[in-house]
């Protein structure tokens, strides 16, 4: 599958400060990405520091000098990504609780909710209880909010979404992870968080919003929590994200979706 994705930012550095990009393509072999990747300051390009990170990943260190900055990233993606061996340590690292999934007082609600669930069926009994449990409404949760608030609070947007499915499956035992991801059909178009849980040996995608076709999904970070799938850290110093535009087409059509499939980023 051919995909054109794509953001652009606009920051306000209130003085010199270090940020940290994650907006690129994973690198994840079997897929061909061509890309531009720019910093510009006052029609300035700024130099950028590539950091490679887990399941393929990179970040982008950048120094911004006061005042107005714009980030521009384009990819055209083609193929379809080869699924990569086992790891042992990611099955142990994906069943701990973390920053913002708090999953170790999740356990007896999860067992009373889901009990005599088969793991076949789990995956779709978890994504459809919290995409009923939860509205989708922008604004509604804030950045330090974890499952637990997501929870009480009944509503967020797609990252709040995932906290919430990853939360409750880690407390059932199954392995689960966070992707950013590029998601073609995504309404509204943005930046997208899904889960990948360990089921039927292999990773499989979880999305209660069901914004976009998973099989369209194109990797751009992965990570326990959104502490490690970020699009934008300020490191040192401080700054503002005016504006952001993300896209992502299926240059072919967006896939149709079946739910009841178990489905890989590819």
């Amino acid at each position: 599958m051919d995909r054109t994705v794509g953001a652009e930012l606009g920051i306000t550095a209130h003085s010199e400060c270090q940020v940290e990009l994650q907006i690129a393509v994973a690198r994840t072999a079997g897929l061909e990405v061509s890309e531009t990747l720019s910093v510009v300051h006052e029609g300035v390009e700024l130099p950028i520091v590539e950091v490679a990170t887990a399941h393929e990943g990179r970040l982008h260190l950048v120094t911004l000098p006061g005042g107005y900055s714009q980030v521009s990233y384009q990819a055209q993606v083609r193929g379809s990504a080869v699924i990569p061996p086992l790891s042992l340590a990611d099955l142990s690292l994906y069943r701990r609780p973390s920053r913002y999934i708090e999953s170790d007082t999740f356990g007896g609600f999860a067992s009373s909710e889901f009990a005599g669930v088969h793991d076949g069926e789990l995956l779709e009994a978890v994504s459809s209880w919290v995409g009923t449990r939860l509205v989708y409404v922008p604004g509604s949760s804030g950045p330090t909010d974890g499952a637990t608030q997501t929870l009480l609070g009944g509503a967020g947007v797609c990252r709040d979404y995932a906290h919430l499915v990853i939360a409750l499956l880690r407390a059932l035992g199954v392995p689960a992870r966070m992707t950013a991801v590029y998601a073609p059909g995504c309404d509204p178009m943005d930046f997208h968080a899904v889960v990948e849980a360990f089921v039927a040996d292999g990773w499989h995608v979880v999305d209660a919003t069901a914004l976009a076709p998973r099989s369209s999904l194109v990797r751009i970070a992965t990570g326990r929590d959104a502490s490690d799938t970020a699009f934008m850290t300020t490191l040192v110093g401080g700054a503002d994200l005016n504006w952001s535009q993300v896209t992502a087409v299926a240059d072919d059509g967006l896939p149709h979706d079946d739910l009841d499939q178990l489905v890989a980023i590819r």
